[in-house]
């Protein structure tokens, strides 16, 4: 299937690594033209010139934290010279969560007021800064990056956050759809990045298991018992950035394997 997206370009907060990286790697070999941001400069230009020599794609690297307005403001419009247009955005720059998640009396305001500013305002943020570009142009696509605690109970915090990007991605929608642009969320579940090797040798040591037996809990944990690559939640994103997803938006597409049990609709 040819998604239509080669001479597209998009920009990826959270680029520089796990689902944000893969991303880019994908609309790398789709021939688009990416600007990767995050906030560590080195991590960036590292991570475009594997991309770039990896798929061929022409990336771009600006420094920018989400949680700063005038930040988000300033990358939008270099992104904006520097590609010439903005067809997608794909908001994927959040705190990165550890294994401990804190009960009621031990959730501090940093807990809250940090992961909200960055994620949800910082997703909210860009929206904002590319929205005039796609409205002129009369087309784009925004994916806003969740996770599956949006679904579940365990951590308040990560809830909270969740359910309020596909609040945020649902209220753009229905604003920009008739405008040509559509808006969708994805939750990740438990997916393979680069962090979770060291997570995987932490259990084991903890369980007194081998890294293999850790690895094989945490698979069964979805109800296709292999944990989702962060390339296989990748092309879920670049089918929802491509022309051919009109049908789809406002609307959360889960892309953890299956959470078994529960039945959303």
């Amino acid at each position: 299937m040819d998604l239509e997206l080669k001479g597209k370009t998009a920009i990826i907060t959270g680029g520089s690594r796990g689902i944000g990286k893969a991303v880019g790697r994908e609309f790398g070999l789709e021939g688009m033209h990416v600007a990767l941001v995050a906030r560590g400069q080195e991590a960036l230009e590292e991570t475009a010139r594997e991309l770039a020599e990896e798929t061929g794609g022409n990336f771009i690297t600006i420094v920018a934290d989400t949680g700063d307005p005038e930040s988000v403001k300033a990358m939008v419009k270099e992104a904006a010279e520097r590609l010439g247009r903005i067809d997608i955005l794909v908001n994927s720059a959040a705190r990165v969560g550890g294994a401990y998640t804190p009960k009621l009396a031990e959730i501090t305001e940093d807990d809250f007021w940090g992961d909200m500013n960055v994620k949800v305002m910082g997703y909210l943020r860009c929206a904002q800064a590319v929205a005039p570009y796609m409205i002129d142009q009369g087309w784009g696509r925004i994916i806003n990056l969740s996770g599956m605690a949006a679904r579940q109970a365990g951590y308040a915090v990560g809830s909270m956050r969740n359910v309020s990007v596909s609040a945020l991605s649902k209220n753009l929608a229905d604003e920009l759809g008739p405008q040509g642009i559509n808006v969708t969320t994805v939750h990740p579940g438990m997916t393979y990045t680069e962090r979770i090797p060291e997570m995987l040798e932490n259990q084991a040591k903890t369980q007194g298991i081998t890294v293999e037996e850790a690895e094989r809990r945490m698979a069964e944990r979805n109800s296709i018992h292999h944990i989702v690559d962060a390339k296989e939640v990748a092309y879920v994103i670049a089918f929802l950035a491509s022309p051919k997803s009109i049908s789809i938006n406002g609307d959360a597409i889960a892309a953890g394997g299956g959470i078994p049990r529960a039945i959303h609709y």
